[in-house]
């Protein structure tokens, strides 16, 4: 009998222990287990075309995250997308006023994310700026359609 007991507990423990891998997993791909801890400041980008960029949706600068999409919202005087941006505190006054903004997608297929490539110039972008170039989405039904009406003209 003790032994029974034994290895119900083992399996239940075990169970347990799936169960929890799965919540951990869950929170990692969905993206709400992600994100930048402590201080931030804001910046603002705005694009033609955001493609499937949404808000939680990571920052990088040189392939390592230093923020997130905050908020993405329509700027209704200009019809562009505005996205907000929250980044480190401590890149405030780092980021030269150039840097580039450009939505890219990680695989084929994946996710996308907003990837940051700093330019030259000395003076730099503090909260509540407006990074100027930007780089729209990159949309893959759009270079399909330009792919096939190419090959039919020819």
């Amino acid at each position: 009998m003790k032994r029974s007991k034994m290895m119900e507990f083992g399996v239940g423990l075990f169970m347990l222990a799936g169960i929890l891998g799965l919540v951990f997993l869950g929170l990692r791909v969905s993206g709400l287990g992600s994100g930048i801890s402590g201080d931030t400041f804001t910046l603002y980008a705005d694009f033609a075309n955001i493609g499937g960029l949404k808000p939680r949706s990571k920052v990088t600068l040189a392939g390592v995250q230093v923020g997130q999409v905050a908020d993405v919202e329509l700027d209704r005087e200009w019809f562009e997308a505005r996205v907000t941006l929250k980044l480190d505190a401590d890149l405030e006054g780092q980021l030269p006023r150039d840097t580039t903004a450009a939505i890219l997608t990680s695989g084929l297929l994946g996710e996308q994310y907003l990837g940051l490539s700093v330019g030259g110039d000395p003076d730099t972008l503090v909260d509540g700026d407006t990074i100027r170039d930007t780089q729209q989405a990159l949309v893959l039904e759009e270079l399909i359609q330009q792919f096939v009406s190419n090959m039919v003209r020819e």
